[in-house]
């Protein structure tokens, strides 16, 4: 009936904390963890159960160290989704079909539950996004990473944690297919465009607008893809 209590480390405390924070999605794929000396200061612990906790974190595919040695949130998806994708569409073109499928049918689905859910500060970062690549459009920079960073910031505004990270793990994906198409200015601005559409029905929590302003998106998309294949 009843179970031995078992004493769990400190950094099993520390991992179990965190990994909660991730599942929950208060941590999303993607964030920064605070810097080393800040944590051990939130945590009330040592340098060596933080770190061996961290550790532990990345070695379960929750967290990963990119450069300065600075830790991130990961797609818990990536390796199951994105590189096996990513190879494939490589291997054949005709692939990329197949995942604006899967787009229009996970990406309606989440305009429609961001235009319920989105809070202020979904909002806000809705905004800023759309507005740096309307920026980096008429400075004639690279706007394919805003591009990717709208349709990953609608999905963190449904607040469905499993949603997030698989779109997170088609983050590189999302990029690669849309900039090897679209390089005519027009083109672009009409994207830009599209995005304005569904940014202005999920602000004013309309489910049923932001869903097909997103599928004309991604029909347009679509049809781009196909002229370009031809060619």
């Amino acid at each position: 009936m009843f179970n031995s209590i078992k004493h769990t480390k400190i950094s099993e405390d520390i991992a179990n904390q965190i990994k909660r924070l991730i599942i929950d999605g208060k941590l999303k794929p993607g964030d920064q963890l605070p810097p080393e000396r800040e944590l051990i200061k939130q945590l009330g612990v040592s340098r060596p159960s933080l770190r061996e906790a961290l550790n532990s974190l990345v070695t379960m595919g929750f967290l990963e160290v990119r450069q300065a040695k600075r830790t991130f949130v990961k797609s818990v998806s990536s390796k199951l989704i994105g590189d096996p994708l990513f190879l494939l569409i490589k291997a054949d073109d005709q692939k990329i079909f197949d995942l604006i499928e899967v787009r229009k049918a996970i990406e309606t689905w989440a305009a429609y539950h961001a235009a319920q859910k989105a809070s202020r500060e979904d909002i806000k970062q809705l905004d800023t996004i759309i507005g740096e690549m309307k920026r980096a459009f008429e400075e004639g920079r690279s706007w394919e990473k805003q591009d990717a960073d709208f349709h990953l910031a609608i999905a963190q505004a449904t607040h469905n944690t499993i949603h997030m990270h698989i779109m997170s793990g088609i983050y590189d994906l999302l990029r690669e297919s849309v900039g090897r198409v679209f390089r005519d200015r027009v083109k672009i601005k009409k994207l830009l465009d599209q995005h304005y559409r569904i940014f202005n029905a999920i602000k004013n929590h309309s489910p049923d607008k932001a869903r097909e302003r997103t599928l004309e998106h991604l029909n347009y998309v679509e049809s781009e893809v196909k002229k370009a294949t031809a060619q």
